[in-house]
């Protein structure tokens, strides 16, 4: 066992490095449910139903909630997906830089590392709250307001697993997950400027910002990076300061070429 395996053993297990294109699919399915932030989400979700069984709505109203709740949800992923986190302006300001750091560059700069994938909970639980709650109230009252948040933390944590599998290193059996597998890979290895749907690309067919492959011609230079670069940084140099530089090019050939370094040292 080399040294580095052995210390990343005695680390706890978040603390160790987790890449989904080198682990199987059942060791994503004991990553998953350990990661802090889907326990956290299934939590909060069981308090919804105790919450909802002390002051429920009724059953229409319920099953209206409901949904709601997974009506809204892809329009709202797809808008903050598209003008928030493949936005310009959050990197200008340093308050905001280091959550644009954190929520989406870090992933676009490696899309494997499970450690940057799941969604920061300062920023997903008031939007799932904001997106989910008010509508369920006007349909269902105290109710119909917990019934809409807990569909919303359960559908994020659809979102989550199918996001992992769309990193995963395996072909997926049913065509629907190749489909989504496919699109997600171009929007993240070769253009990032569409695409921007998750389990459902219905919004991107909408909004005009779906595509293919050999729809669009040469691959995005932006695509690891997002457009902040090193020119942006001489201006807003926030983001460069949190990540020690920036990186360029495939993450995986970045990676080989700083283990080669090591073994030529």
């Amino acid at each position: 066992m080399s040294q580095k395996v052995a210390e990343q053993a005695d680390l706890p297990f978040w603390k160790r490095s987790h890449y989904l294109d080198r682990m199987t699919f059942r060791e994503l399915v004991v990553a998953y449910f350990q990661h802090y932030t889907i326990m956290t989400y299934l939590a909060l979700t069981a308090l919804c139903v105790v919450a909802f069984a002390i002051n429920p709505a009724g059953l229409w109203q319920t099953l209206a909630a409901i949904a709601a709740g997974v009506l809204i949800y892809p329009l709202v992923w797809h808008l903050l997906h598209q003008y928030v986190l493949h936005s310009r302006w959050m990197w200008k300001s340093k308050w905001l830089s280091p959550t644009w750091k954190r929520i989406h560059y870090d992933h676009h700069q490696d899309p494997n590392d499970l450690s940057v994938l799941f969604g920061a909970l300062h920023t997903t639980l008031p939007t799932i709250a904001i997106a989910t709650m008010p509508i369920g109230w006007l349909i269902g009252g105290f109710g119909g307001a917990m019934a809409a948040f807990a569909t919303g933390l359960l559908t994020t944590c659809y979102y989550e697993f199918m996001h992992c599998i769309q990193h995963l290193a395996f072909k997926p059996k049913w065509g629907w997950v190749q489909h989504m597998k496919q699109r997600h890979m171009e929007h993240h290895f070769f253009d990032e400027n569409g695409n921007f749907g998750i389990t459902n690309y219905f919004w991107d067919r909408v909004l005009g910002t779906y595509y293919h492959k050999k729809d669009r011609p040469k691959r995005s230079a932006t695509v690891f990076n997002l457009g902040y670069d090193e020119e942006v940084a001489k201006t807003y140099p926030w983001v460069k300061e949190l990540s020690g530089g920036i990186a360029s090019g495939h993450p995986r050939r970045r990676a080989l070429g700083k283990e080669g370094e090591q073994a030529s040292a």
